[in-house]
């Protein structure tokens, strides 16, 4: 009906009838934290580009998981820092790694936290590629097996969640092949399906000490142009036994979002990355933008775009101001 019958101000007029009239919401069982885990004890450093987020020691991560599981988090992604770095990231799928030990612990300390393995090879290289380099490029078919390798590794170890990140092609189809094979079909694969070769990774690399030594990553990560790509990945990933697909970086690609849930039945996560985290710190700590209000509308948009999930830094945050 036309003005004056239609008054949508009517639902604004009180946070009550606000509340009556949301459409999306966020509750803490909605984000997903993530954490880096290094080696050495009693290690809670913090990162300088990513202020209120710190490296880890194994020792650290039992009270790390009560807190995350007090706080009704969805769960938790780790991210490994080995002490020795190699052409072909052995620490990643190392038996006694630091991310297979910190998942130990933290399945020790809090055994129904869901736990999410970061599956790359990038934190453990010391070329800082995501898998087999040869001074010009990634050898695919190369990695797969490593890949594979580092999954199996993290599912032994109790990882409730394997995600692959390092957008080789073939990698899913090779990982879930790999956990069957080891008896480890229960083991649920999240692949960043739609990964893209973003600007916004920068404080991460700093943080897992990733950045790339020569060369760069837009030889096997998506190109940010692209949103149809981004589709094909997903649906690819979905045929070769993902059980989850993530798009990554979250605001940048809310258009992939939203084309994404109308594509797909799977559940599907966003990972609002570093730089996302750093950018919205940064400006609240100049005071240009009102925290916690520009946390909580980030987050609440990538919600209204459809992810069910999301990984943010600002988990713990999130969760500590909005516990029913």
């Amino acid at each position: 009906m036309p003005f004056p019958e239609q008054r949508p101000r009517r639902l604004r007029r009180t946070a009550a009838l606000r509340e009556l009239a949301r459409e999306t919401r966020l509750v803490p069982a909605d984000l997903i934290d993530a954490l880096f885990v290094v080696e050495g004890s009693g290690v809670r450093e913090p990162i300088a580009a990513m202020p209120g987020v710190f490296r880890l020691s194994v020792d650290q991560l039992g009270d790390e998981a009560k807190r995350i599981a007090d706080l009704g988090l969805g769960g938790v992604i780790l991210f490994g820092i080995p002490a020795h770095k190699d052409a072909l990231g052995t620490g990643a799928y190392d038996a006694d790694g630091v991310v297979q030990r910190a998942i130990r612990a933290m399945k020790k300390a809090t055994p129904e936290l869901l736990v999410i393995a970061d599956v790359c090879l990038c934190e453990y290289t010391d070329h800082g590629h995501c898998g087999v380099w040869d001074g010009q490029s990634v050898h695919n078919d190369e990695t797969l097996p490593l890949l594979a390798r580092t999954a199996v590794a993290a599912a032994e170890a109790g990882a409730d969640v394997v995600a692959p990140s390092d957008m080789m092609d073939g990698r899913v189809r090779a990982i879930r092949s790999a956990l069957d094979a080891a008896q480890l079909e229960d083991t649920v694969i999240l692949s960043y399906a739609a990964k893209y070769a973003s600007a916004f990774y920068g404080p991460f690399r700093e943080a897992a000490e990733s950045a790339p030594q020569s060369g760069d990553r837009r030889g096997y990560q998506m190109d940010p142009g692209n949103a149809r790509e981004a589709l094909a990945e997903i649906e690819t990933d979905l045929a070769e036994g993902a059980d989850l697909v993530m798009v990554k970086p979250a605001l940048p690609c809310l258009d992939v979002v939203r084309a994404a849930r109308e594509r797909i039945t799977a559940p599907l996560l966003a990972y609002q990355v570093s730089g996302e985290y750093s950018m919205l710190q940064a400006a609240i700590e100049r005071g240009w933008l009102e925290s916690p209000r520009a946390i909580d509308e980030s987050l609440l948009a990538i919600r209204r775009a459809g992810a069910d999930r999301i990984v943010s830094y600002f988990a713990k945050d999130f969760a500590r101001r909005h516990r029913g």
